[in-house]
Parts: C-alpha cells; sequence; structure tokens
C-alpha cells in the first residue's frame, strides 16, 4: 500500500515535495514513480526511479523535478521546482513489484499564475 502527500497551492516558480510512503519493503520494488492526471485526460508518467537509482523524466519536467528515494525510510520523493500552471494535476505514485502494480492515492497540485 502506498501513501502520497505533500500536494497543495502554490504560486508559479514555487517549490514541493510529493512524498510516497510504503506500508512495506521498498527494496525489492523494481521500479516506481510519479504520475500526473490532468482533468479529463488519461493518467501520464513524469518520472521514474528503478531499485538501482536510475532515473527517467518526461521531457517537460526535465531538470525542473527530481525524483529519489529513500528504502530505509520505505519512501519516495518528487521534488518539483519552479512550478508552473501545466503543473496542475492530480499526482500519483506508483509502484511495481514482482508482476503487481501499486497506485497510492492522488494529490493535487495547484500552481497559480
Amino acid at each position: 500500500q502506498l501513501q502520497a502527500c505533500g500536494g497543495g497551492w502554490v504560486q508559479a516558480g514555487e517549490c514541493l515535495r510529493l512524498s510516497c510512503t510504503a506500508s512495506e519493503s521498498m527494496s525489492s520494488f523494481n521500479w516506481m514513480g510519479w504520475y500526473r492526471q490532468f482533468p479529463e485526460k488519461q493518467r501520464e508518467p513524469v518520472a521514474l526511479i528503478s531499485n538501482l537509482d536510475s532515473t527517467n523524466y518526461v521531457d517537460s519536467v526535465e531538470g525542473q523535478f527530481y525524483i529519489s528515494r529513500d528504502n530505509s525510510k520505505n519512501t519516495m520523493y518528487l521534488q518539483m521546482n519552479s512550478l508552473k500552471p501545466e503543473d496542475t494535476a492530480v499526482y500519483y505514485c506508483h509502484a511495481f513489484n514482482a508482476g503487481q502494480n501499486y497506485w497510492g492515492q492522488g494529490t493535487q497540485v495547484t500552481v497559480s499564475s
């Protein structure tokens, strides 16, 4: 089970850090990531991180968002810098382990101009 938090309302240019805590050890989770969903759109990947800390980002957030994980705390993070109104969405954390997909509840991020 994944629990996401850290969303909120900010002004353009500000930062937020999302956290996603797992109810079990994350050390064996092959891939974890953050996705976002815009209104009336499908959920899309934002950033992924492997259990070897290999990362991938969607082009639109490259150099702006940073994903990390701390297996000792069973927590994954998404540092979001210089937020833009177009980053407004519901953000979800995800983990893939042993053939199973796990989703956290969404956390709303709203960026005003």
